[in-house]
């Protein structure tokens, strides 16, 4: 996991949850989708990442769930705020 990918797909959640919840301001609702959403992506990069290693036969559990909730962290604190 590398801080910069956490940060590229929290952002990207907390822009999904802007699209899914139609609107940029800032509330709870709005904050728990943008939350599952970077939860969701850095998971499934994380998949990738996974079976990529699992391929040249890497231990890379430590990988998946760091980057869910790095991710997820980076939604849940950019949907605090309208920028």
């Amino acid at each position: 996991m590398s801080i910069p990918q956490a940060v590229t797909i929290g952002l990207a959640g907390n822009e999904a949850s802007k699209q899914i919840t139609g609107t940029s301001e800032v509330n709870a609702g709005r904050t728990a989708v943008a939350t599952a959403a970077g939860g969701v992506m850095g998971a499934a990069a994380a998949g990738v990442i996974t079976v990529g290693g699992a391929a040249l036969g890497m231990a890379t559990a430590p990988v998946t769930v760091p980057l869910a909730v790095a991710s997820a962290a980076v939604s849940f604190v950019a949907s605090l705020f309208d920028w």
